[in-house]
């Protein structure tokens, strides 16, 4: 999931890494967890400082082939586990000093030109947008949900103005033919009038579409809670974002640590008013001039980070009950069980 670019010498853009390295501060050592390894570009800077440990995980198996290639080089020190980050809580950290978590949400240029994968509105054939460990694909989500329901799923995640129109034409067409990629832009299209703006007018949906196959609302909320469960006192969560609902909720997370609304339920009375965490900064980090020049990709990117006060593993947080408008349209899913 890490954003990248393919340049003419350069085929790997992590986005932010200066940004990243300079706040988690590998030099000290510790053991980092690389929660969207992707193409390895965190997980290979961090190595470069002798006194760390690097666990990298990410739910696109095809990730495990460039793992696979650090692991040879780090054999003590680089460990790559595919699953999702929701469940950083399986892994056997016992007995590691956990320094630093990492998310980088966006997805790596190789996914969005993979056309099996179909990320992309540019993408050929069969709808899918499954990043792995799925239960189901944007193909069933089109082609077999009512149209309150995928009005809600492209007006929720998508803000798409047009959300009503759009999911009355899908199910008119449909009724003709099943809906692949090319079908379902040129249904936005047909739908939505053409304007100057650089964005392409199927950006919305397929955003939409994207974050409901993969539940990316709640998996950002388990890993978040996961990851701030795992590390040490003085630990580093960092988060890169890239678009508005994910900025949101992880905004609202770190806030509601570095304040009084989340509290260890193990604390004794007189410290519970203490928040868990403290950050530096509350405006987000976003890419340079440089970086953008060279990067476009990078350009909506927001990197957000907190630390963590004192050792402790259980606590309470209401982002759960915050976000439960977003949570109940991911819901909606379940409804496929009864049509796949």
């Amino acid at each position: 999931m890490e954003a990248t670019i393919v340049l003419d010498k350069v085929n790997h853009y992590p986005v932010l890494l200066k940004e990243i390295i300079s706040i988690i501060s590998p030099q000290y050592g510790g053991t980092f967890i690389d929660c969207t390894f992707g193409q390895g570009g965190y997980s290979k800077e961090i190595l470069k400082f002798s006194n760390t440990k690097v666990i990298g995980i990410d739910r696109d198996i095809k990730s495990k082939k460039i793992a696979d290639q650090i692991s040879k080089n780090f054999q003590d020190r680089f460990f790559f586990k595919n699953i999702k980050f929701s469940q950083l809580n399986n892994l056997k950290l016992k007995n590691e000093n956990i320094k630093g978590v990492i998310f980088d949400l966006g997805y790596s240029l190789n996914q969005i030109k993979d056309d099996k994968m179909g990320l992309s509105f540019s993408s050929q054939g069969q709808l899918n947008m499954k990043l792995g460990l799925n239960d189901f694909s944007a193909k069933e989500v089109i082609n077999k949900l009512e149209s309150d329901d995928l009005q809600k799923i492209f007006k929720y995640f998508g803000e798409e103005k047009e959300a009503k129109k759009i999911a009355n034409r899908i199910v008119s067409e449909r009724a003709k033919r099943e809906i692949d990629t090319q079908n379902l832009v040129k249904i936005i299209e047909s739908v939505k009038r053409r304007n100057n703006s650089k964005i392409h007018s199927s950006t919305k949906v397929f955003q939409a579409i994207r974050i409901f196959v993969n539940k990316e609302i709640s998996e950002l909320i388990h890993g978040l809670i996961n990851a701030t469960k795992i590390l040490k006192k003085d630990g580093i969560l960092a988060v890169v974002s890239f678009h508005s609902l994910e900025d949101k909720i992880v905004k609202y997370f770190f806030r509601s640590l570095s304040e009084n609304k989340s509290i260890s339920r193990y604390q004794p009375k007189m410290f519970q008013s203490e928040p868990l965490f403290f950050t530096k900064q509350r405006k987000p980090i976003v890419p340079g001039k440089k970086e953008l020049s060279e990067n476009v990709s990078s350009r909506s990117a927001k990197l957000r980070f907190i630390i963590k006060k004192k050792n402790f593993y259980n606590f309470d947080t209401d982002v759960f009950e915050k976000f439960k408008s977003l949570i109940k349209v991911e819901n909606i899913s379940n409804k496929l069980w009864k049509k796949l």
